[in-house]
């Protein structure tokens, strides 16, 4: 779900990069580190690898279920579409054998996963060492009920059919624009966490029976979004630099008087649906994998290929990230040729984390080997 709409399924309003200027993600939830008794040494790792900083000491076989997510898209395309508009990418075709390999590599076999991305990818960089902004989204977890109590009084609408005058903006919805019309999803006990389940664009609610239901998005109101961390820092609330995801859900709670208001700032409004199966989706309905699944900009990074990420200046010990992901989102807020946004999963953890980073690095594209120039050209 991107920002304003459009883009990728799981991002609806631009994530944490719109709603704080440029401000989400923090220490990936899949470590990616290998043991380092049994990294490989460069001599053993393919020629056109040896470049790519930290290679040898990423878990490639983290990255494995993620890769069978875009083989599941491929293996429902014809042969001749292409995988995007980067001819290096190729077809279809180029990608359905490697896809075959992919489906017989054994689980949790980081040399084998090595071994196999070496042999079927090349890497093909996309700029020249160029630096770009690096943020990150996750899947909130929620309390809910489906039926309203006085606990459990905050609607999650689906979504409504759009009249002749379009639908009502936020504070309208707020007010009651659209309550009584049955359209009320579920409802849950936190205005805030509701607020935030939009801004993701997807969630897991935990209701009041025990089970456990995934929300995804649905449709947007249709008016402009507005980034509320914008008005806390022109408010004098917070500098740039310490907005983050988390000091708007602190200042919201430290404020209820305001919260309304400030929130009904932005006009957009999110609808939702019942998620029946699997993880949240992404581009190309790919369902995404925590860590290891990437949002960029599809005017510059194909939809569906690895990319070997190196981050710098990342929340995290030693300030680098360093890890095979697959690009399989994008987003409103998502834009450049060197633009991404992490997927961390879901819960607390994954929260934490997706709300303060903003990494400065770059990517390498990942492409058959099969792949010609030729076939590019087809394009």
């Amino acid at each position: 779900m991107a920002a304003c709409v459009g883009g990728g399924v799981m991002r609806a309003l631009g994530l944490c990069a719109t709603l704080v200027l440029g401000a989400c993600a923090g220490q990936p939830t899949v470590s990616g580190m290998r043991d380092p008794a049994h990294r490989p040494s460069l001599d053993q790792v393919a020629p056109d690898f040896r470049s790519l900083a930290g290679w040898v000491d990423d878990d490639h076989s983290q990255a494995v279920p993620a890769l069978h997510r875009t083989c599941w898209w491929v293996d429902r395309q014809p042969a001749e579409k292409p995988m995007g508009d980067h001819p290096a990418a190729g077809i279809v075709g180029d990608w359905k054998p490697v896809c075959t390999a992919a489906r017989a590599l054994p689980s949790g076999d980081p040399e084998t996963a090595r071994v196999f991305f070496e042999t079927h990818f090349r890497p093909v960089a996309l700029t020249a060492a160029e630096d770009g902004l690096f943020t990150g989204y996750y899947e909130p977890m929620l309390r809910g009920s489906w039926t309203r109590t006085e606990r459990y009084n905050v609607p999650i609408y689906r979504m409504p059919p759009r009249g002749k005058n379009g639908l009502p903006s936020r504070a309208r919805i707020a007010a009651g624009a659209l309550a009584g019309r049955g359209l009320e999803l579920l409802w849950v006990d936190d205005a805030i966490d509701a607020f935030f389940l939009e801004i993701q664009g997807s969630g897991r609610v935990l209701m009041a029976d025990g089970s456990v239901i995934g929300l995804s998005y649905a449709g947007q109101n249709g008016h402009s979004y507005f980034p509320i961390g914008r008005h806390l820092i022109d408010e004098g609330y917070a500098t740039r630099e310490e907005m983050s995801l988390q000091f708007i859900r602190q200042w919201l709670h430290a404020h209820p008087g305001e919260a309304r208001r400030v929130t009904n700032l932005n006009p957009s409004y999110v609808f939702f649906k019942v998620r029946t199966e699997g993880e949240p989706r992404g581009a190309r309905g790919m369902e995404l994998t925590a860590g290891r699944s990437l949002a960029v900009d599809p005017d510059f990074v194909p939809i569906g290929p690895p990319l070997w990420l190196e981050l710098k200046e990342a929340p995290v010990p030693g300030g680098a990230i360093r890890r095979l992901v697959l690009a399989q989102d994008t987003g409103g807020a998502i834009k450049g040729a060197v633009r991404g946004d992490l997927f961390w999963g879901s819960g607390t953890e994954a929260e934490a984390g997706a709300g303060t980073m903003k990494a400065r690095g770059r990517y390498t594209l990942l492409v058959p080997r099969a792949t010609t120039v030729q076939t590019a050209q087809r394009r």
